[in-house]
């Protein structure tokens, strides 16, 4: 996608740029399934932490395009596993989310040892987003 219009994306980041239910939208077979998750909002893109053998992670395997909904917004994107939170080349973001997920992400819910605990990134590819009385698509 084209890099976002920086009014739209200055709305993003005021909205999402810090521990954010979103509503996440996959398929499997033809079926719609929808789940709240903890997100947050950096560079075009939401983060969640997740574990590879869930079922929206299996669902995302098989068909990768997602849709997404939080505060005022609704959007499409391609839903990328960056693979085990431990790993190296997850450092950045993995730092970032300790940060954003403070309150939680050490409450034993989630073992870090295990590679499966994983870092799903959702690139945004459309999305229709309210503020201001106006209606910003893109």
């Amino acid at each position: 996608m084209e890099k976002i219009a920086k009014e739209i994306e200055k709305i993003l980041i005021e909205r999402f740029d810090k521990d954010s239910i979103i509503a996440l939208a996959t398929t499997a077979d033809g079926i719609p399934y929808v789940r709240s998750v903890d997100a947050y909002y950096a560079d075009g893109a939401f983060y969640v932490l997740t574990y590879a053998l869930s079922n929206k992670m299996k669902q995302i395997e098989d068909n990768p395009t997602v849709a997404l909904a939080g505060d005022w917004f609704t959007g499409h994107g391609k839903a990328v596993n960056l693979g085990y939170f431990g790993k190296e080349e997850n450092a950045g973001i993995a730092k970032k989310m300790r940060e954003v997920f403070a309150a939680w992400i050490d409450n034993g819910h989630n073992d870090f040892s295990d590679v499966n605990t994983c870092i799903l990134k959702i690139e945004l590819t459309d999305g229709v987003l309210f503020a201001q009385g106006k209606r910003y698509e893109f």
